[in-house]
């Protein structure tokens, strides 16, 4: 692969989000961090991740993915059921319970203590193995580590009941922030009852609802070498990349979204795979942008400027993909490509050249 047998995906996007409020905190309002002493929006890696294994389910060629529940027991009962429609529902689920719990996964009332992260491939073997008996905790823990869904490879999976059933991340997704700083600002609304008096002239209902708008920097990367290792088999690990990058610029949080419609797409992304390490570029950010004009082409400038400047402390990449729709000074920093479809393909046959036929 390289001489360090290591490759990192970094990919790095900014996207302008109008006024939206995709990642609420426990009081309703969008989230915020404080960053280079200016509070910016944010939006958590946890809502980002679960949108794109959303884009995975909906936009994905793989049938493999997974699905976190607390209803484990009868997801896998469903799967009996698909294999000998024979049996009873009430059998089903029995056996389902029985073959999880030995297993190693602990469950109350039909459900686990916990939320728990398989996959299809995973629950189908399972299921066989209940209609074929089997009981040995060691055969049954390897059908729950053996063929990872690609979330579960790319996300991780932690089981409280049993470490050995736990599955280490190969992808980081940092929280989203804003490049420059934000205010949070209020929409008092009143909704009208349509069937109220004439002589009322009051509202139905009112209320507030919180939100901001921002450009914001988003970052991903994933362990290219620990992918492999997970998934053992180029095709699949070089097609999951591929979606990974496709899920990552073109997923959404859906919170608020029918309120708001803050349905865009990145006016940036650059993919760079290194043989170092991974290097987050929120640096460039660190002093925010400040603007009356618009804060996409500035922040697309200064995304470019520290992509140079890392390279003083970090080995050059072993090539760099992007795609913009803004001319900006000084982006030399890899291929321009038309749009993201190119980018997917070049970035396949690339890949293709620095990916060993088996994994090491």
């Amino acid at each position: 692969m390289t001489n360090n047998n290591h490759l990192f995906l970094d990919i790095h996007v900014i996207q302008t989000i109008p006024p939206s409020n995709v990642n609420r905190d426990d009081t309703g309002s969008p989230k915020t961090a404080q960053y280079g002493g200016a509070r910016r929006a944010r939006v958590s890696s946890q809502a980002w991740k679960k949108a794109m294994r959303d884009y995975f389910n909906e936009n994905g060629a793989q049938s493999n993915v997974g699905v976190r529940t607390l209803n484990v027991v009868q997801y896998v009962a469903n799967k009996i059921l698909k294999l000998d429609p024979r049996i009873s529902e009430a059998d089903a689920f029995q056996q389902a319970e029985k073959v999880i719990n030995a297993a190693g996964i602990t469950t109350k009332d039909g459900r686990a203590r916990a939320l728990f992260f398989i996959g299809n491939v995973q629950a189908k073997a399972l299921a066989k193995a209940a209609l074929d008996g089997v009981e040995d905790k060691k055969i049954l823990q390897a059908i729950l580590n053996d063929n990872p869904a690609v979330d579960i490879a790319l996300f991780g999976r932690m089981v409280a009941d049993d470490p050995s059933l736990n599955e280490d991340a190969s992808a980081q997704v940092a929280h989203a922030i804003s490049t420059h700083a934000v205010q949070t600002e209020f929409d008092f609304f009143t909704a009208i009852d349509d069937l109220s008096p004439e002589d009322n002239a009051g509202a139905g209902m009112l209320g507030t609802i919180e939100f901001n708008s921002s450009a914001m920097y988003r970052y991903a990367n994933v362990a290219v070498h620990e992918l492999y290792r997970q998934l053992d088999d180029k095709e699949q690990t070089l097609n999951t990349l591929k979606l990974f990058i496709e899920a990552f610029a073109n997923s959404m949080p859906t919170g608020k979204s029918n309120t708001f419609a803050n349905q865009t797409l990145p006016q940036a992304i650059v993919v760079t795979v290194r043989n170092d390490r991974p290097v987050n570029l929120v640096s460039a950010f660190e002093e925010p942008v400040k603007s009356s004009e618009g804060y996409v082409a500035k922040s697309i400038e200064k995304l470019f400027e520290e992509f140079k400047n890392v390279e003083k402390f970090v080995r050059r990449p072993e090539f760099t993909l992007y795609v913009t729709g803004y001319d900006v000074d000084n982006c030399d920093v890899g291929e321009a490509e038309s749009d993201l479809r190119v980018l997917l393909n070049k970035f396949y046959d690339a890949m293709d050249g620095l990916v060993p036929e088996k994994a090491e």
